[in-house]
Parts: structure tokens; sequence; C-alpha cells
């Protein structure tokens, strides 16, 4: 059976290209007759407020999206999320980074393919007791993936089956090199996105997960966590981007509008939106 789901961060409203994602992965579900789920994702404690996870479950009732059974917050699983970077610590893939953002994009010699600049590695290799030193000063510090040892754990080609609105569907080879020895536990917050988001999907049991085709390249990522961690491997379906009449994005960051400000009826917003589903939705 189909399971797909539908994860909005509560940083503000829903706009016209979170209905596009919402309809969309409900869509795939129901046509198929799956199951289309409901995540929140909240960990993000600078940013995430509960008026705007209120707004967003509101929005979708409006919209006349349905989801199936509770809705689930990522705010109550940072001790699941907490249990895997424990597992991964346990395999020695994991290192405390002390390096602030400017040292990092003054070191570093390239990007990542989500356009960061690559992290050069800098205490990688840090003497056991100078990192001893550091985390028993308290210094603030993030937790980041030794790619190296990784890749050396899970030496076999990576692929993923792509079936969504993209220029490649089928059988995609993953390159998670590229992004170098990423962050997966945050200074500013708990988990990272790839890491909450790989381990939900996953224990939700989502089975076609369907996003933005600008987080196709994270993909790459998330299936060297599933290997690592013996998690299931989803299909994917990254969907076209909304954009505006200047052909930017649509993101909140940017104020895009929210969805009751457009003056449109929901069955009006949804007509508008299913009629962009291309022929793989």
């Amino acid at each position: 059976m189909i399971v797909t789901r539908f994860a909005p961060s509560p940083t503000g409203p829903l706009h016209l290209g979170h209905a596009y994602a919402a309809l969309y992965a409900e869509h795939q579900a129901r046509r198929a007759g799956g199951r289309f789920l409901l995540r929140i994702e909240d960990i993000d404690t600078d940013r995430a407020r509960p008026e705007f996870t209120r707004a967003i479950i509101a929005d979708l009732a409006w919209l006349g999206v349905t989801w199936d059974g509770p809705v689930r917050y990522q705010s109550a699983h940072v001790d699941a999320y907490r249990a895997v970077l424990a597992a991964l610590a346990a395999r020695g893939l994991i290192y405390p980074c002390f390096c602030t953002r400017a040292e990092i994009a003054r070191k570093s010699r390239g990007r990542t393919p989500d356009d960061a600049p690559l992290y050069p590695g800098t205490c990688r290799d840090l003497a056991h007791d100078l990192r001893q030193k550091h985390l028993a000063a308290g210094h603030p510090h993030a937790f980041r993936l030794d790619m190296g040892r990784a890749r050396a754990l899970c030496p076999e080609p990576l692929y993923y089956r792509e079936s969504g609105e993209t220029d490649q569907v089928g059988r995609i080879l993953c390159h998670p090199e590229r992004f170098g020895d990423v962050v997966l536990w945050r200074k500013d917050s708990p988990a990272s996105y790839h890491l909450a988001v790989t381990h939900d999907d996953a224990v939700q049991g989502v089975t076609l997960v369907t996003r933005g085709a600008d987080l196709r390249s994270a993909t790459d990522l998330h299936r060297l966590l599933q290997a690592l961690m013996g998690w299931p491997v989803p299909d994917y379906a990254h969907h076209r981007l909304i954009t505006d009449e200047g052909g930017a994005r649509l993101a909140k960051t940017t104020g895009a509008a929210g969805l009751r400000s457009l003056g449109l009826a929901p069955a009006a917003i949804r007509a508008r939106v299913m009629a962009g589903f291309s022929a793989h939705g």
C-alpha cells in the first residue's frame, strides 16, 4: 500500500506552493487507495511557532485536505532522533564540530549540492584531548557525519527510484559524498532536517516520499542514512516548484502570500493547483 506524507514547518502561513505539495501527496495516495499522513516538522526552536502549527492545520482543513491517523509532531520525538545519533556515534561515524559558519565559509574550497560551503574537515581529526577540552568547557558544537567512514561502511552503489515531475525518472544513482561531512545535530536546534526526516519516513512507513524538486539532491544523503541505519527505502516523486510572476520560488522567507489572502475559494485553489499536475501526478 502506498503511504505518502505532507511535512510542513510551522514557520509561517501556508502559501500556494504548500498547497501544491499537500494536494500532490494526497492525490498520489488517494488514487492508489493508500494512506496520506500529516507531519509537523517543528524542531526549529528559533522559528517554529505554535500559532503557525494551528494555522497550518486550519488551512489544510479549509482547503479540504484530509489525512489518515494522528498528526506527528517532530518536537515530541527528539529522544528518538538522539538515539539515532547515539547509534551512529557507537560506530565512530560522527564527531563534534566547533567551527562557526564564518570559519567554514572562509576555509571552504567548494559547495555542496544545496549550495552551502563544503565543510573542510577542520574538526574531523581534532586531537582527542583537545576535543574533550572543548566539550568540557561547554563550547557550542554541532555533530557531523564522517562521510569517509560512512561510505566505507556502505561501499556498494546506492540507488533510489524516482517517479516525479523531474527530467530524470527511474533508477537514480546516489552520490552522497558531494555533501561532505554533513551536520546531523545542530548547535541551535535538535536533529538536522536530514536525520529527522529520514528517521520519520522510516518509522511512519512512508513508501512514496513526495516533495519539491529543490530537495532532490538531498535524497542522495538520505539514501546513505537509510543504508547505515538499515531503514527501508521508499520511492521518491519530486515535483515542480510553484513560482511567482518573476520566476522565483514561493517561500515564507520572501513573504509569499498566505492561501487565505489570495481571495480565492478553496475549490478554486484546488482546481488551480491540481490542473498543474503532470502526467506523473
